[in-house]
Parts: C-alpha cells; structure tokens; sequence
C-alpha cells in the first residue's frame, strides 16, 4: 500500500483559522471571530482563552446531542454576514449545529476543482450543503448538478449561488446514494464529481446508514459515473473511516486510476496543527 501523506489547507484574506486546543477553535470569517467546539483540537491552545474571549464575537456552547446554543460576545456581533472567496460570495449564518455555512478547509478542494473543469464539462456534487463547491464549478462554466437531501440547505445555497450571480444550476432535492444509483441506470457520466458525506446519512424510507457501511457502493457508484479521465474527491469526516481503509477500497475500485488518499490538516496562526478528515482524490 502507497503511503498515506498528510496534506495541508490554508486560509485567505477572508478566513483565518487563528488558535485551536482545549477542544475549541477559533476563527475569524471576514469581521466576525468564532469560537467553536473542536474533538481534534485535544492539545493545549496557543493562546489563554482569556485573549480568545477579548477578539471573540460568537461561542457555541454544545447542549445534548448535535445541537446547542451560541452566546454572544461581543453587543455588535452579527448573526448573519458574507464572506468571500476569489470572486464568489458566501452567506454565513449561526445554526444550532455550530456550523456557520462553509466549511474553509476545502479551499485546497475548490482550488482542484477550479484547475480541472473546462465550460463543456460536466460536474456533480453530493451532500452538497451550502453549495460552495457548486459555485466554484459553475462560475468555471461547467454544466453543474447540486444534490442534498435537506431542503433548507438547497435554499441556503441557491442564496449564495444568487450573491454570486450564477444561473442554471441544477438543484437535486434528493438522498445521495439513491440519485446515484437512478444516475448509473441512465448511463449519466460526469468529468467530476465531489462527495462530502456525514458519518450518518437518511436514505429511501427515511432509514439512517453509516458512512463506514456505504463506503464500497459510494465509490463504486462514483467509479460508475465517472468518465474515464475524469476527477473525483471524496472527504470522509467519520472517525470510523481509517485513510488506510479508504486506500484499500479505492485501489479496489480504482485498480486502473491514479489517485491518492491523504489527511488534509490546517496550521493556526499560533502555529498548532487541526485534523480535518481523510481525503481521496482521483484524476
């Protein structure tokens, strides 16, 4: 087996990632600094929490299960703002899963994106959330398919499509394994294809699986409908999921694909180092 590499994201203008430890990150996005709870962040942080609390304006404070509330800072902290990346816009908001709308450390995946699509290809994106990575591909003029099983999140990302002034986006209201299969039965093919899925997800019937369990249909679905130069990037966040099992199914589904399989990190600017999941990359 290849060796398992570690690859680094970063920020930009916009997006800081300044400190991280104690269990807790804090980032700057445009004017508005957050504190948020982190597993990866189990070392001790750069900075006291004392000075995170001087800069801060939100803190999400965790509650049972998923959810929880954030406790403002800062009198004249905003709940909802943009941001920007090379010339797209992104609406961000505070939800009660701490996410904000973005998720910055795929940068370096919008960046693979952008250099590999042409105005004729054609690109899909599953569990798609707020869209970022559908209006990278879709200001690069390729012909883009944004699946998501949550209905709220396609609007949030239609929003930011909007911001952006993109058009013609296909919106695909649907469970991702399921338009996957109808997908392979059409013979659709794509020039690329992006997979984020969460470590649980609700298929047909509303049954919930694990990542860990759909891992060899998801990339032998994707294999399926990837054309055969084509590009794909799958991140897996679950802790269930090793890089070395993800190498392990792709050199299985991809015995003829040059692709690697890495762990993508990014540095705080105090110079700690977070863990962001494992990342496959083919093409």
């Amino acid at each position: 087996m290849s060796e398992i590499t570690q690859t680094y994201t970063s920020g930009w203008d916009q997006y800081e990632l300044i400190d991280a430890g104690g269990g807790k990150k804090l980032e700057r996005w445009g004017d508005i600094i957050t504190i948020r709870p982190e597993v990866q962040a189990y070392f001790k942080s750069g900075l006291p929490f004392d000075e995170w609390n001087k800069i801060a304006h939100w803190e999400f404070i965790q509650g049972k299960g998923q959810t929880g509330k954030w406790k403002k800072l800062k009198a004249e902290a905003k709940d909802s703002w943009t941001i920007e990346w090379d010339s797209l816009k992104f609406k961000l908001e505070l939800t009660k899963f701490k996410h904000v709308g973005l998720f910055p450390e795929q940068k370096i995946n919008w960046e693979f994106i952008k250099k590999g699509l042409k105005s004729d290809s054609r690109f899909i994106n599953f569990f798609a959330y707020t869209g970022a990575m559908s209006c990278v591909a879709r200001e690069n003029g390729a012909e883009t398919y944004h699946v998501d099983s949550v209905k709220q999140l396609i609007t949030w990302a239609a929003e930011n499509a909007n911001l952006s002034n993109l058009n013609d986006i296909k919106w695909v209201h649907e469970d991702a394994l399921k338009f996957v299969s109808r997908l392979v039965k059409r013979n659709e093919k794509f020039d690329a294809i992006v997979m984020d899925p969460p470590a649980w997800g609700i298929g047909a019937k509303n049954e919930k699986w694990k990542l860990e369990d759909k891992l060899d249909e998801l990339l032998k679905g994707a294999n399926l409908l990837l054309n055969p130069k084509g590009k794909l990037i799958v991140n897996t966040y679950s802790p269930k999921i090793e890089a070395k099992q993800l190498y392990t199914v792709a050199y299985k589904v991809f015995p003829n694909r040059k692709f690697e399989v890495t762990e993508l990190w990014m540095k705080t600017n105090t110079g700690k180092k977070l863990y962001y999941g494992n990342l496959l990359r083919v093409g």
